[in-house]
């Protein structure tokens, strides 16, 4: 499986690179984009136990200077403590303005990495590779950085581009079965929003919630069709002022709904799942979409084994209280992506607060 996919943004364009057994060719990818001799690998302790030691062996042949930083896992690390531990190895390591922060890992990973790539020395270079299906579609390309505040994902963060993507499918073999799920709700997304062939595709595959049913061709799909997508998408809109906000399809209650439970209940791609489903339904509502997509989207996420309804116990105020704190909020009102067509969808800040009140208790 290899192929090449440019995200055009002028003089800080990059490729993503997805090559089967691409990891051992870190370095050498890596040898020709001027970026300095001294390396900071940030990982953390599962995927470095796994990867690390062929991470690190493929940028040292190449001549890099290798250090590590590992983290502990989890969207509960994703905090400013956990930034602080890469700047301290940073620091340690003697890093400079030409020095590059390699992110080996999911995206909780890939996210840290990048925001302390933006901020170190006020912006050093950054490589993201990423280990998970929900990394390799989504977070490892587009430059959005960040962490989480107590009060909301993602509040804390920066723009910053990196200088190359390698995607190894073969890394996917020690997925957990719940993340190839979790990632699952991502590509749907843009089976919605951007892809309809590639929605069609998916509804061909008799089940999509174990990998081990999702055929080599098809994987090959998935992965190119949605850094495809993602790229077609941050190449028209870098910063996120225009089409880009439709990336966020599913992401406002979902995020709404990992912050509420803690960021352990819900994972993210559980969480856009479940916020997929509110969206459509509130497009449903409003006339934007009919219900036959709404059918056809909500039967893909069940299919991908994904979450449909609100967890349990969930206060529908306290979701509405949480979206006021989302960052996409703009002059006090909830901007919400919604379907209109498969492969098309617009935002709205023309959502009524009793129409979500009325799709989230049906949700319950």
């Amino acid at each position: 499986m290899q192929s090449v996919i440019k995200v055009d943004l002028g003089p800080q364009s990059y490729n993503v690179c997805v090559r089967s057994g691409g990891l051992d060719e870190l370095g050498s990818l890596m040898g020709g984009l001027n970026l300095g001799k001294k390396v900071l690998l940030v990982s953390n302790q599962s995927i470095f136990r796994h990867y690390g030691e062929r991470a690190t062996a493929g940028l040292e042949s190449a001549g890099f200077q290798v250090d590590n930083c590992i983290l502990p896992p989890g969207e509960q690390y994703k905090t400013l403590n956990s930034v602080q531990k890469i700047y301290g190895a940073a620091l340690e390591n003697r890093l400079e303005r030409s020095s590059t922060m390699v992110a080996l890992g999911g995206g909780v990973v890939g996210d840290m990495t990048g925001f302390a790539a933006a901020t170190w020395l006020r912006g050093i270079n950054v490589v993201q590779v990423p280990t998970s299906l929900l990394a390799m579609v989504d977070a490892a390309i587009g430059g959005k950085t960040g962490v989480n505040h107590p009060l909301g994902k993602n509040l804390i963060g920066a723009f910053h581009q990196p200088r190359l993507v390698l995607i190894d499918p073969d890394v996917l073999k020690t997925l957990p079965a719940r993340e190839f799920r979790s990632a699952m709700a991502e590509v749907i997304k843009y089976g919605v929003i951007w892809d309809v062939e590639l929605f069609e595709k998916l509804e061909s595959c008799k089940r999509l919630d174990q990998m081990r049913y999702v055929k080599a061709d098809l994987l090959a799909e998935i992965l190119s069709r949605s850094c495809q997508a993602k790229a077609d998408v941050v190449s028209k809109d870098e910063k996120e002022s225009g089409v880009r906000a439709i990336l966020n399809y599913g992401h406002t209650i979902g995020h709404a709904v990992e912050s509420l439970t803690g960021y352990k209940l819900v994972n993210h791609g559980e969480g856009v799942a479940i916020g997929m489903v509110a969206s459509s339904r509130l497009a449903v509502e409003l006339g934007m979409w009919d219900a036959e997509c709404d059918g056809r989207q909500l039967d893909l996420l069940a299919k991908a084994g994904l979450p449909t309804k609100l967890p349990a116990g969930m206060d529908v105020e306290e979701i509405l209280k949480s979206l006021q704190l989302d960052k996409k909020v703009q002059d006090g009102k909830v901007r919400f992506v919604l379907p209109v067509r498969l492969g098309e969808a617009a935002v709205s800040n023309r959502v009524d607060g009793d129409v979500i009140i009325q799709v989230l208790k049906e949700m319950l």
